[in-house]
């Protein structure tokens, strides 16, 4: 993620970041919820599949002494199993970007967003979801949910909420 985009994200997020219970999904390094933690976040779960990415995940953590505070759990990052029981303030959702080519996976994740965002997360939540510049429609994410997007370079970030909240 450009450091233009990371700090636009976290100056958009900073009503939500206080005190906020923060859900990482496919977390690589970790430094979305790692660095939400470092703004005020009470709490962050990082899901990430590989091992070794938990391992590095766990490492900066502790590095950073958030070790206390952050949930790494190796799993998929699609499977509601995986988010854990307390429901988020703030979702980081940045997968790879080849699953976005496949119907399948691409399906699959609009689908996680939605139960994210209806039925998991807090009721004044926000989804952050990061994809590349032109590659989601707005059609994709309307509905049940409310969706707005800021372009940054070639990527671009989707803030998605409950339909009735906004960002």
């Amino acid at each position: 993620m450009l450091d233009r985009m990371r700090e636009a994200l976290f100056s958009t997020l900073a009503p939500w970041l206080a005190d906020a219970l923060v859900l990482d999904l496919f977390a690589g390094s970790g430094s979305l919820g790692l660095e939400a933690l470092s703004r005020g976040a009470r709490r962050a779960r990082f899901v990430e599949r590989d091992l070794a990415v938990v391992r590095l995940i766990e490492e900066n953590a502790r590095l950073l002494g958030e070790e206390e505070r952050a949930e790494v759990v190796r799993g998929d990052a699609l499977d509601p199993a995986s988010w854990g029981s307390g429901a988020p303030d703030v979702v980081f959702f940045d997968p790879p970007y080849p699953m976005l080519d496949r119907r399948a996976t691409r399906t699959r994740l609009m689908e996680a967003i939605r139960a994210l965002v209806r039925e998991h997360a807090a009721a004044e939540a926000v989804l952050v979801f990061h994809a590349p510049r032109g590659r989601i429609l707005a059609s994709e994410l309307k509905g049940d949910v409310e969706a707005r997007s800021r372009d940054y370079g070639s990527g671009t970030l989707w803030y998605v909420q409950a339909a009735g909240d906004s960002p």
